[in-house]
């Protein structure tokens, strides 16, 4: 069968399509890739749809550069994909059955219609070490394609005022792309209310972990942390019990990437953090029915549980206030410099059964001469592995580290092994320093290398933390704590 036969056939197959809108759909199929056919080749690793991308580019109606292909790949993947309001149909007429029918179905179509990049996301390294917090989650991020060359010459001319305003609003939905901007035809969002208000539910294309999903407001607005927020994840929660869901802080050097619109992440994942211990449990006398505890862990987490969710986002909501507003200049955290706010906070939810659990992790954006990227950042001495902000993933213990970390760690092996290596200048110290406490060999060296990054994960979150797992930091913790 010709290419685009068989993928007409795919299209009747998965929407409302049918037999009789044959010769139409291979005349819209033809005008995206010309009329020139050629045979499906089934011994190939690409999709019926790469393939067709490919002829494409030999039939010369697109030009062969990353941004041509991206935008004809999701053109003809939307022809595959039911419209934005079957498939919102379709998601609530399945969560009628169960949150997680109707979570499954949305996954699994945007799997099959390659909006989630799955077989760009299968390269991602991963692996897990234990460190005294634990097993800490370490993945190498490839799946991202690079940047077009003529994407970053065009970035220079853009304006500021552009359609979509950014990649999380509304107006993605089904939106061609352009050089710097990603295709987005094939893209779908699922209509909710959260906290009384319009919000969007999709996929991530290049998931980090398990079902990972954001959810969206429908207004671009600036990412706020307040009471509001708590009561938004509770909804959700309450709404995709089987999901966690949690917030980056909304201030830079702390925060996401993205903190001029309003959004949260999810899935269906298990993060180290959620694993972690309590370290000192501690009391809240205004609300009896709340288990509070400080975690276990490099960052300082505290964590609620209770199924009176009114009480959780009262006491929850008290914690932000206070540490919004405190200080101790002693262990260089100030909640205010020249009038500038420094203090907010990760708050992150999930479900354990009937019990609501809140981890509210505390964050400050102070910077200084000695730590001129942040007091509470990666220090220079870890930044060879880890320099980019600790965002909500990373917080609870999952590593989302740079590409370029897969051949530097390589020459890192290679060095240690005594082979013929470009070993990077900054991890030279890193790697004499590990070669010395122990014997390395083709046997053991990329374990040895798997524990070594995991530890300066350790490190790194330890920095990111702002009551240090000291004496003095724990003390002024349990100060910090007793007040409630």
């Amino acid at each position: 069968m010709s290419m685009i036969e068989q993928f007409v056939e795919q299209i009747i197959a998965a929407t409302s399509y049918e037999p009789l809108d044959r010769f139409y759909l291979v005349n819209r199929v033809r005008a995206l890739v010309g009329d020139q056919d050629a045979q499906v080749d089934a011994d190939s690793d690409l999709t019926v749809g790469q393939q067709l991308v490919a002829l494409a580019v030999q039939n010369q109606k697109i030009t062969d550069d990353v941004t041509s292909r991206e935008i004809l790949n999701d053109q003809l993947m939307d022809l595959v994909t039911p419209t934005p309001a079957q498939v919102n149909n379709r998601f609530w007429e399945a969560y009628k059955k169960s949150p997680q029918a109707a979570t499954k179905f949305f996954y699994q179509l945007c799997q099959d219609n390659d909006y989630i990049k799955t077989k760009a996301i299968a390269k991602n390294i991963v692996f897990e070490k234990g460190t005294q917090y634990g097993d800490l989650q370490i993945t190498i991020n490839l799946s991202k394609p690079e940047k077009d060359p003529k994407a970053i010459a065009a970035a220079a001319h853009q304006s500021d005022d552009q359609y979509p305003q950014c990649q999380l609003c509304m107006e993605n939905e089904g939106y061609l792309g352009r050089l710097g901007y990603p295709a987005r035809s094939n893209h779908r969002i699922i209509r909710m209310n959260v906290g009384g208000q319009q919000w969007g539910f999709q996929y991530s294309p290049y998931a980090y972990f398990n079902e990972h999903c954001i959810f969206l407001d429908e207004k671009h607005e600036p990412m706020q942390i307040n009471r509001q927020t708590l009561v938004n994840l509770i909804d959700i929660e309450r709404q995709f019990p089987e999901y966690f869901v949690g917030s980056n802080a909304d201030l830079p050097i702390v925060g996401g990437s993205m903190l001029a619109h309003e959004h949260y992440q999810g899935g269906r994942h298990v993060f180290p953090m959620m694993k972690a211990g309590i370290r000192q449990a501690f009391t809240m006398k205004k609300y009896p029915a709340i288990a509070a505890g400080i975690v276990n862990w490099p960052m300082t987490d505290l964590r609620l549980s209770s199924s009176d969710t009114d009480q959780l986002i009262s006491a929850g909501t008290d914690i932000m206030a206070a540490w919004k507003k405190y200080s101790a200049p002693e262990l260089q955290i100030n909640a205010q410099s020249n009038g500038e706010e420094h203090h907010t906070v990760t708050p992150i939810m999930h479900r354990d059964g009937d019990q609501y659990v809140l981890d509210i992790v505390l964050r400050d954006n102070n910077t200084s001469a000695e730590f001129p990227d942040g007091i509470f950042h990666p220090h220079q001495d870890v930044q060879h592995i880890k320099k980019e902000n600790i965002g909500l993933i990373e917080v609870m213990g999952r590593a989302i580290l740079p590409a370029r970390l897969k051949e530097e760690l390589a020459q890192v092996e290679q060095y240690w092994l005594g082979q013929p290596n470009q070993i990077a200048a900054m991890h030279v110290a890193w790697a004499d320093q590990i070669k010395q406490q122990q014997v390395i060999t083709a046997d053991n060296v990329t374990d040895v290398l798997h524990q070594a990054v995991a530890n300066v994960f350790a490190r790194v979150l330890e920095d990111a933390g702002v009551f240090k797992n000291d004496d003095r930091g724990q003390q002024a913790l349990s100060q910090f704590v007793s007040q409630f």
